[in-house]
């Protein structure tokens, strides 16, 4: 009984500390989720505010709004597309981690443009436009070369493997489209050799069995244009020369000429 008691009293621990540890994850996941959806629209808002002072807004304070845009947009749009192809291709950790680095710097930079739109001193800050304007460039330039270098071999890796598909599709239509058997070799031989063993007495033409009770007589033989078979009876009335069949191997008579 005391066990039985124990065994529950663990059970109900153990699913008291699992719905515990549940809750704090979906809270946790809640929070986080919160957070982004406030950071997101926070950007939103900065983004827009920012547009806005670039084209209302002219002098310092509009120079380092433009300052600020470009660099704020150019660095999302590098961390979406490394995060994006980082996934596919693992190669590209080490391209994530370069531009966390670059990352750092776009930060201080962004921060430094944003204390100096609250500065009074208008002039100090115009001189630090050319400067400002060239570290600029050159963050924005390493995030855009990051980007589409990016870019560029998740779309050579396509095209690869487009050409790929394209030839394996080009050998299944031509296998499809094979529907004619093509005479092989060894049949024709096959066939002439078949045609040689034939007989030497066959003429190659299959002429119909004269009729029962035909062999003896002449009609047989001259129904096919050839003289009537030596032993055949002959006619009483002796056949006219010049009326009669006439053969190519048969000279013409000659006239007789008087002197």
């Amino acid at each position: 009984m005391e066990a039985a008691i124990t065994i529950l009293a663990l059970l109900f621990v153990a699913f008291v500390a699992l719905g515990v540890y549940l809750t704090v994850k979906a809270v946790g996941a809640a929070k986080r989720g919160v957070d982004r959806t406030i950071t997101q629209a926070r950007r939103t808002v900065e983004d827009t505010t920012l547009r806005a002072k670039s084209f209302g807004q002219t002098g310092v304070a509009g120079e380092l709004a433009q300052l600020r845009l470009s660099l704020r947009t150019s660095m999302r749009a590098t961390q979406d597309a490394l995060h994006a192809g980082v996934a596919e291709d693992p190669s590209l950790a080490e391209s994530v981690d370069l531009f966390r680095r670059l990352s750092a710097h776009g930060l201080e930079l962004d921060e430094e443009l944003k204390r100096l739109e609250r500065e009074p001193d208008r002039a100090t800050v115009s001189g630090l436009l050319p400067q400002l304007r060239e570290r600029t460039q050159r963050i924005t330039h390493s995030a855009d070369s990051l980007r589409w270098a990016a870019r560029d071999r998740a779309r050579q890796f396509a095209d690869d493997d487009l050409d790929a598909l394209n030839a394996q599709i080009d050998i299944e239509a031509g296998a499809l489209r094979h529907w004619t058997v093509e005479e092989r070799p060894g049949d024709a031989s096959g066939e002439a050799t078949s045609r040689g063993r034939r007989p030497a007495t066959d003429t190659g033409t299959d002429w119909p069995a004269p009729p029962a009770g035909a062999g003896n007589s002449s009609t047989a033989d001259e129904s096919w244009g050839g003289p009537a078979r030596e032993g055949a009876p002959q006619a009483i009335t002796a056949p006219d020369p010049q009326l009669g069949t006439r053969y190519p191997w048969q000279k013409s008579a000659r006239p007789e000429t008087t002197n």
